[in-house]
């Protein structure tokens, strides 16, 4: 009996440290040891959550159009940027500096400058979620690229392979879990950075929401939009989990 609850308890450990958390959290605020303005209770935010659920839900679904587009067009750029600097060693040379460069530029830094070029349309957030995205994916298929087998690549030179050949039949499918990991990271970055993008203006979005939330001093609803940012990310981060699981044994059959 005793070996069976351990066991439960820690495959749940992460489970229940949570909701000791939350627990010390509503007993802080009940006594009172926490302001309002400063951290709502879990009772509390879970409230704005039923009171504003249609606000959420339009909000929700405007930020997420964006970052979704954001994210497939970073994708498919990053995909194409790798294929070509594998192939071409001047453009890597190239390219590779300066997307170093702009990833220690913070997003927040960014994002007043596309405005300021762009306006405040839908164009620079586009713009800041490809920015965001495309350095994690680019960086991890040209690592996938280089743990390719080079005895297997010779093997493909000797068989008269054209580049297009080795790429689809055995690099692509070597780099593919690398690519995923980059990706799992881009799908996080997707959404965090289209919040970001949409504090410095527009009409919907949970980020205008947010800005909205903090001018009225509805901070419950403020830490509602911040659960509800992490867990679309963390749902996100789960599709791509089992995307990779359903890919790469089709790609591995």
């Amino acid at each position: 009996m005793m070996k069976n609850l351990k066991s439960i308890m820690r495959r749940h450990i992460s489970l229940l440290g949570f909701l000791g958390v939350l627990f010390l959290w509503q007993v802080a605020g009940l006594l009172k040891l926490l302001p309002k303005f400063i951290l709502p209770t879990p009772l509390e935010i879970l409230q704005s959550f039923v009171r504003d659920r249609e606000f959420l839900w339009y909000h929700s679904w405007a930020t997420l159009r964006v970052a979704l587009l954001g994210l497939v067009l970073g994708v498919l750029i990053a995909c194409i940027l790798a294929v070509l600097m594998d192939s071409l060693g001047w453009l890597n040379d190239l390219i590779y500096p300066m997307m170093v460069v702009v990833q220690t530029i913070p997003t927040i830094a960014i994002a007043p400058i596309l405005v300021l070029w762009l306006g405040y349309g839908i164009l620079p957030k586009i713009v800041l979620i490809i920015l965001t995205t495309t350095f994690p994916i680019i960086v991890s298929i040209l690592d996938g690229f280089r743990h390719c087998d080079k005895d297997m690549l010779t093997l493909f030179s000797l068989m008269r392979a054209n580049p297009w050949q080795i790429l689809w039949h055995f690099k692509i499918p070597v780099s593919l879990p690398y690519f995923y990991a980059g990706l799992r990271v881009s799908v996080s970055y997707a959404f965090i950075t289209t919040v970001v993008s949409e504090w410095l203006g527009g009409f919907e979005g949970l980020g205008v929401y947010m800005i909205q939330s903090k001018k009225l001093f509805q901070y419950d609803t403020m830490f509602a939009i911040i659960i509800l940012v992490s867990i679309i990310s963390l749902l996100g981060m789960k599709l791509v989990d089992i995307s990779e699981k359903y890919v790469i044994k089709w790609k591995r059959a």
